[in-house]
């Protein structure tokens, strides 16, 4: 039977992630410190926090192929653009907007495939915390599982 104290402390190991927007890397701290104290006094919480630190390298493994993707393709746009202003003097003036390039679509939709994982994400650790609130287990889907 898992009492109230451990459902709290596996609900507050998935909204630590949280802290993320106010300490840098608290996504990672926060599950793993409160996972550290407490992973050998109940399953429910050893579980719990493997789920939530795995999902979260995940997350991060999966933001760095997105973003290695995507770069590319906006520098390779903008190299091949630098002649976009054309300045002789007040009398020639004029700058050229040509058509968006195949690249900046494809680098556009990596970008909100960025923004929709994170909304998804969000969405993802707020019912991992409902479940851990609620004493159920609760596994993210996606995840890569570093601890076992």
């Amino acid at each position: 039977m898992v009492d109230s104290h451990q459902k709290n402390l596996a609900t507050f190991i998935h909204l630590s992630t949280f802290s993320r927007f106010i300490i840098p890397f608290g996504n990672f701290i926060g599950p793993i410190v409160l996972w550290a104290a407490n992973k050998d006094k109940s399953e429910f919480v050893d579980q719990h926090g493997k789920q939530a630190i795995n999902f979260q390298i995940s997350v991060l493994l999966y933001a760095i192929i997105i973003g290695t993707l995507s770069v590319p393709f906006f520098i390779f746009k903008l190299f091949r653009g630098l002649d976009v202003i054309d300045f002789h003097g007040f009398r020639d003036f004029h700058i050229s907007l040509g058509e968006p390039s195949p690249l900046l679509y494809i680098g556009g939709g990596l970008g909100a495939l960025a923004i929709i994982g994170f909304i998804v994400e969000l969405a993802l650790i707020v019912k991992a915390s409902l479940s851990a609130r609620d004493g159920l287990s609760y596994k993210y889907p996606l995840t890569i599982n570093f601890l076992k």
